[in-house]
């Protein structure tokens, strides 16, 4: 069960596995785009590519899928980057359900992790293998590993590098628990947070904040839902950034250099904006930025006309 990408390399794992994959289930066909096409979500596209049976329910608690999915008569669920299962879908596996979260759990439940992890500076995460449970993200864990998040790595660049990490342990799990040999061990009480799912309202930089924090907050938000601010009363998207020693008034353009590009000043230091993006336009560098916009010294980004 999974619809995106972080689910592809799973699926095609457990499709070379000793196990046989009985059906594959994912979101249905959405339109997307500037011309609206449907398009097959990831997971139904791999599925495809390997004959396997594929069901898209519109509510996981349609009588006609539960049907579909007892009669399969599969005897474990695997679940990644999937939406809550409902009691009456827990139920039907005879083995019980289990799912790759990309999270030491219980630290970050939820469903951006990744993101989340990055934007509060985290220095490592990981991958969790447990037993999918009527509460969320808080089953008994069969598999755990670290994983260092590299210093300017996105949560894009984070996702690609865990969702290949995650397949074979996830593949691993499942052997145990058809062998009968796997231990579970209950999630600690302590040490939970949260990783909700993002909104745009997310990815608004406060240049009061410092540096530091703005620039885990643009790292997290790549590629979703992308970190920005106001320039010239316009959205200006900022994909890349690196910290730089300075000082001025939150906000403030320090540097405008067109050819060494833009520099604002945070709560504490300052950001270069490395790649950045003006509402309708393409990606570019601060030092285009400064050329094609014109950007002077004193002018203070994050303010709305």
């Amino acid at each position: 069960m999974g619809t995106p990408e972080f689910s592809v390399p799973s699926l095609m794992r457990i499709a070379q596995s000793d196990h046989e994959l009985a059906a594959v289930v994912s979101r249905p066909d959405e339109r997307r785009g500037r011309g609206q096409k449907v398009t097959p979500p990831p997971v139904k596209a791999a599925a495809d590519g390997l004959g396997v049976p594929i069901l898209q329910p519109e509510s996981l608690e349609d009588p006609d899928f539960l049907e579909a999915l007892r009669a399969l008569e599969a005897d474990l669920f695997a679940v990644v980057a999937f939406l809550i299962l409902p009691r009456p879908v827990l139920a039907i596996p005879k083995h019980g359900s289990v799912n790759l979260h990309p999270s030491l759990l219980p630290r970050y439940r939820g469903a951006a992790p990744i993101p989340w992890a990055i934007i509060r500076g985290e220095t490592e995460t990981g991958i969790t293998i447990f037993r999918l449970s009527p509460r969320v993200d808080a089953g008994d864990i069969l598999h755990q590993a670290p994983v260092p998040i590299e210093p300017d790595e996105t949560a894009g660049e984070l996702s690609d590098r865990l969702m290949v990490l995650g397949a074979d342990p996830l593949v691993e799990a499942i052997d145990g628990v058809a062998r009968g040999d796997m231990a579970p061990r209950p999630q600690p009480r302590e040490g939970v947070t949260r990783a909700p799912k993002l909104d745009r309202d997310d990815g608004r930089i406060d240049w009061r904040n410092d540096a530091e924090s703005i620039r885990n907050l643009i790292r997290g938000t790549n590629p979703f839902p992308g970190a920005s601010t106001v320039c010239k009363g316009r959205v200006l998207k900022v994909h890349r950034a690196a910290r730089v020693e300075t000082s001025g008034p939150p906000g403030e353009v320090v540097v405008a250099d067109p050819k060494e590009g833009i520099v604002v000043a945070a709560g504490e230091d300052g950001l270069s904006l490395v790649e950045v993006q003006p509402a309708g336009k393409g990606r570019m560098t601060g030092a285009e930025l400064v050329r094609g916009y014109r950007i002077e010294e004193g002018e203070r980004l994050g303010i709305e006309n």
